[in-house]
């Protein structure tokens, strides 16, 4: 008998006997479909894919098809020579599993998971329009979708959420409302990055770039323009001392700083779908810090003090959500600073951008509705600079899908005029496509221009909003801070000296040890001396993570063995021992002591003969009383 098979390169009439089962008629389909195998092909009774024939073993007669009968197939995205996942890309899932199958493995973050199980339908009141009674609706009053041009101007939303974006996507495949169930059968999945770099494997007859190029491999015209949505709305720090902590410094030595964004993802009732990023600490890594700016060693070394960071945030529930850095420059007038960003000048430099852009790249956001497995990142950058009024204000960005593709692209470059991003040039090994963008010029037109030599960074920017709680719970809450790490610049140190006058002090209540314990820094640091087990560092993260019962938590703590040992090593440990040069190094205190010059064999001078320590009046470092110039800016003391 002869069964009819309609696919995307056509109609096929298949010849099979009546005792042969589906899986000889998918092997004889597979060349016609030019499938990679049998198993890639999904065959249905009906074109929309709803009812899938998947009994391989079954004869066709007992599966009710008969001579002349027509079914509908066609191959699996993920198996097809262009779904092909990239060699850089560990999250992209085999070739060879079906689009649901592919779905299933990703596991997104869990704020997406909580969003996917609301309509993101946005109620309207009962209009003057309205004529029905009050358990009726109309179009005046019908609840409108989370993407509706009209609201989102009317409440001057400039990005729409990612969420409320894949409804719109999926709202074109009929999908609508909850999408928390699983993905449709035979059902492509709609979201994908961009690629602006030639495509690897490509099936043409030709050697692999850069022997070779072919119209199928060589990547399109690139066309800025702005991103419709974001993929996070908010960031939301959790109190105010997130910040303070971050501008002690600057405050100190006028010098720059640098710090890792750790905290959650939740979601945001601001926005139709939106999702905001909790700060709850910042972690400041090794670095250079500059009056004009900081120099951070992105490598090994960056990516273990990260890895420790990761792994303190990851025993209180947290995770790395963003970036934040200062740029701060005094004014003549006292208590005010400098508004050096703002329309005529920029908002974020191009090597800020490009920083954006690696950042973003190496922490994807996973999700099910992609062909690669994730989509964008959740990663945001935070700026500390000036305002209008002279005060210190808060900027959030996050950089756009294309920002993305053109940075693993090797496209773009950063340029000396802070506000504009240079294209590459091409080379041996580099393809560069052409690169354009839209603006409107001075007679109210649009107009399209070569992105090339350089293209203001505005198109690859995505805006967001910051701010505070009105009731802040941080959960973060020592009265007394641990030092910060990494400010060596200005005598602030962590020792086992440090740790010792927090931790023993406060053994004698576990409400007061709890309060101890909830200091980011603190936990970093006693982390990475890798004296407390697996268990330990969870019921530490459990005190943190459960305020409610955290002093019930720290007497469990303390019962523990590991636990136990740390205090033992600490209580038996002379002061001198845990702070090696001699240093007192307060937890606390923002600038070092005087007596870390003393020696241990002077002893019996008299205490008058230490000189004051005194604050330089060109930097206001302050430095040892017996320095006669400033160990800052080499300046004398008179």
């Amino acid at each position: 008998m002869i069964i009819r098979v309609r696919s995307p390169e056509g109609m096929h009439r298949v010849e099979v006997g009546l005792n042969d089962t589906l899986r000889i008629l998918l092997e004889k389909l597979a060349p016609l479909m030019r499938a990679p195998t049998a198993d890639a092909i999904v065959l249905t009774r009906d074109a929309r894919g709803q009812e899938i024939l998947a009994e391989f073993e079954c004869s066709l007669v007992s599966l009710g098809l008969k001579h002349g009968d027509m079914v509908f197939a066609n191959v699996a995205a993920s198996a097809r020579p262009s779904a092909e996942p990239n060699e850089s890309n560990n999250t992209a899932v085999g070739t060879t599993q079906a689009p649901r199958e592919s779905a299933m493995r990703v596991q997104q973050d869990a704020v997406d998971c909580e969003l996917e199980h609301e309509s993101g339908l946005i109620p309207r009141p009962r209009d003057t329009m309205c004529t029905h009674g009050a358990r009726a609706m109309c179009e005046y009053c019908l609840p409108i979708e989370p993407y509706d041009a009209a609201y989102l101007e009317e409440h001057n939303i400039k990005h729409m959420s990612f969420q409320a974006y894949l409804r719109k996507v999926l709202s074109d495949h009929k999908i609508r409302g909850d999408i928390s169930g699983a993905v449709p059968a035979n059902f492509a999945l709609p979201l994908e990055e961009p690629e602006y770099g030639v495509r690897p494997k490509c099936p043409g007859a030709h050697a692999p770039w850069p022997a070779g190029i072919c119209s199928k491999c060589q990547p399109s015209a690139v066309t800025l323009q702005r991103q419709p949505f974001r993929m996070v709305d908010n960031v939301e720090f959790a109190s105010r001392s997130v910040v303070d902590t971050l501008l002690e410094f600057w405050r100190v030595s006028r010098c720059q700083r640098f710090g890792l964004m750790y905290g959650r993802y939740e979601v945001s009732r601001d926005v139709p779908l939106g999702v905001k990023a909790v700060v709850e600490a910042v972690y400041e890594p090794s670095q250079g810090c500059e009056e004009d700016g900081v120099r951070v060693n992105v490598g090994p070394e960056l990516d273990a003090e990260v890895a420790r960071a990761d792994a303190a945030a990851a025993a209180c529930g947290m995770q790395l959500v963003g970036m934040v850095f200062t740029d701060l420059t005094p004014a003549a007038e006292p208590g005010k600073v400098l508004y050096r960003r703002h329309a005529d000048s920029y908002f974020m430099t191009s090597l800020e951008c490009r920083l954006a852009a690696y950042m973003q790249e190496q922490r994807p956001s996973a999700c099910r509705w992609a062909r690669a497995g994730r989509f964008g990142s959740k990663f945001v950058t935070c700026c500390v600079s000036g305002n209008a009024d002279g005060g210190i204000d808060i900027t959030a960005w996050q950089v756009s899908n294309s920002a993305q593709a053109m940075h693993r692209a090797d496209l773009v470059v950063p340029s000396s005029v802070p506000s504009k991003m240079c294209v590459q040039e091409a080379t041996a090994t580099r393809y560069v496509p052409d690169v354009f963008y839209r603006y409107i010029n001075e007679y109210k037109l649009s107009v399209t221009a070569n992105a090339k030599p350089a293209f203001p960074i505005e198109y690859l920017l995505v805006t967001l909003t910051h701010g505070f709680p009105l009731e802040p719970h941080p959960a973060f809450r020592a009265t007394e801070p641990f030092a910060v790490e990494n400010r060596q610049h200005v005598h602030n140190v962590q020792t086992l000296g440090a740790l010792k006058r927090h931790i023993v002090g406060a053994l004698d209540s576990s409400e007061r040890l709890a309060l101890v314990l909830a200091d980011f820094h603190l936990l970093v640091y006693m982390f990475g001396l890798d004296l407390l087990g697996a268990e330990e560092v969870a019921m530490i993260g459990r005190v943190v993570s459960e305020p409610m019962e955290a002093a019930q938590r720290a007497e469990e703590l303390m019962a523990m063995s590991g636990w136990q040992t740390l205090v033992l090593m600490l209580r038996e440990a002379a002061d001198s021992e845990l702070d090696p040069r001699g240093s007192v190094a307060a937890g606390s205190s923002a600038a070092g002591s005087s007596a870390a010059g003393t020696s241990a064999t002077s002893s019996s001078a008299p205490a008058a003969a230490v000189s004051e320590p005194w604050a330089c009046r060109h930097c206001t470092f302050v430095n040892e009383g017996s320095a006669t110039s400033c160990e800052m800016c080499a300046l004398p003391q008179d």
